[in-house]
Formats: C-alpha cells, sequence, structure tokens
C-alpha cells in the first residue's frame, strides 16, 4: 500500500481519542475517514503527520516506516496537508500564497504555478486579490492550490467542505476528483459522509476512536445499518 497506518494510538495528554486505528490509500485513489463528531477522525489525521505528540503506531509512505520524521520531513518526502482552518494566508495575494506553498521547490516556479492556474481557473482571474477578501469556496481553492505546489505524493484534507454551501462542496469536491487524476493519493476526513463516499473509493468510519467500518464508497453508501446510524437513513 502506497500510504498507511497502522495501530495509530494517542490523543492529548488525558485518556486515549483514537485506539488502535488503520488506513491504507493508493496513489490515485480518494480514502474517506468519516465518524460522528468527537470520534477522533481529525486526531488521526494529525497522528498521520507526525503533529500529535502523545501517540504511537505506525505510518508508512512507499514501503518506508516514516514514524520518527518530524512533521517538516513528513513533507518533503511527499505529504501535504490542508488543514481545517488557517489554512491561508488572507492578508497575502492569491499568487503569494501559492508562491508561500512553493517553499520545497528550487529555482523557477512559473510552471507549477500556471499547473494550479489550469486546475483552479477562479484562482487565476483572482491571482491579484488578497485572499482575505474571496469567498469561502475560492478560499478552500486557493488551500488546495497552496498544498499542491510542492506536487505531493499524498494529500491529506481536514473537512474540506465545512462552512460552506452545497453547490459550493459539491464544486470542491470535483476539484478533489480532478487532483485524484493527477495520480495523487488523497486521505480527507469529511462530515458530509454521503457525499464524500459518493466521490470516494473507499472509507472508513470511526466509532469513539476505533475503526467500525470499512469498504468501498459504494458498500458503505448502501450498507443498511451505516445508511440508518451515519447517513441520515
Amino acid at each position: 500500500m502506497f500510504f498507511s497506518a497502522k495501530k495509530l494510538t494517542g490523543g492529548y495528554g488525558g485518556a486515549n481519542i483514537i485506539e488502535d486505528c488503520y488506513f491504507e490509500v493508493e496513489r490515485g485513489e480518494i480514502v474517506s475517514i468519516l465518524g460522528p463528531n468527537g470520534a477522533g477522525k481529525s486526531t488521526a489525521m494529525k497522528a498521520m503527520l507526525g503533529i500529535l505528540n502523545n501517540s504511537t503506531g505506525d505510518v508508512f509512505l512507499e514501503g518506508k516506516n516514516i514514524n520518527k520524521m518530524k512533521p517538516q520531513d513528513r513533507i518533503k518526502s511527499g505529504i501535504s496537508f490542508v488543514p481545517q482552518t488557517n489554512n491561508i494566508f488572507t492578508e497575502l495575494t492569491v499568487r503569494e500564497n501559492l508562491e508561500m506553498g512553493a517553499f520545497l521547490i528550487e529555482g523557477d516556479i512559473n510552471d507549477r504555478l500556471n499547473e494550479m492556474f489550469d486546475l483552479f481557473p477562479i484562482i487565476k482571474e483572482k491571482s491579484d486579490q488578497f485572499a482575505g477578501e474571496l469567498s469561502g469556496g475560492q478560499r478552500q481553492q486557493v488551500a488546495l492550490a497552496r498544498a499542491l505546489m510542492t506536487d505531493p505524493k499524498v494529500l491529506m484534507l481536514d473537512e474540506p467542505t465545512a462552512g460552506v454551501s452545497p453547490v459550493v462542496m459539491d464544486e470542491i469536491f470535483q476539484h478533489i476528483l480532478n487532483i485524484k487524476g493527477k495520480n495523487i493519493a488523497v486521505l480527507m476526513v469529511e462530515q458530509n459522509a454521503r457525499q464524500a463516499l459518493d466521490i470516494s473509493d473507499r472509507g472508513y468510519i470511526l466509532v469513539t476512536g476505533r475503526n467500525a467500518y470499512e469498504g468501498s464508497g459504494e458498500y458503505l453508501l448502501n450498507d443498511n445499518e451505516i445508511k440508518r446510524s451515519f447517513l441520515g437513513g
């Protein structure tokens, strides 16, 4: 498996939030981590990224155990992360945000900028505008593009559609599908479970910090118990 985590256990100093969690994602695949509030979804993602200090378990990238790597070294190895909040520099222009995301690129970044402008046409149109002036959906596109400037192998997304309208949510999910088409492994935490599963190759459902269900997006969408418990009918 291209990117995986095994036996993730940890929390924030008190009782563990996650216990023996495991996840896998291949390149060119979208995998969702779902579950009710407080299930440990974002905690698990922080553990995989190495920013959860009180955690144990193993994380593998291309067969290599990266568990002892610092977060910045995991990013250098090909993992990029978009947090739910504070994921852009509002006081900078759109272009400057993308330039900040290119900190690992040596030399000219214009080709990479143009790739992002092709992938997200609206941010090309808004490239000289301050990011703080953009709509929520446009800001999220800037955050995605900034994360992609390093040409990552794995893209981790924490609640990419939080706080946006249903129409904008559909647009963001379409962008995530386009990113998948670049042969990137996409692992996302998402509260809009039904819509996330609709675009996901596979999914994991956490309950009280443990893996409770897993399977293809289609299977999880159509399982009667899962529909009743997590998908609203």
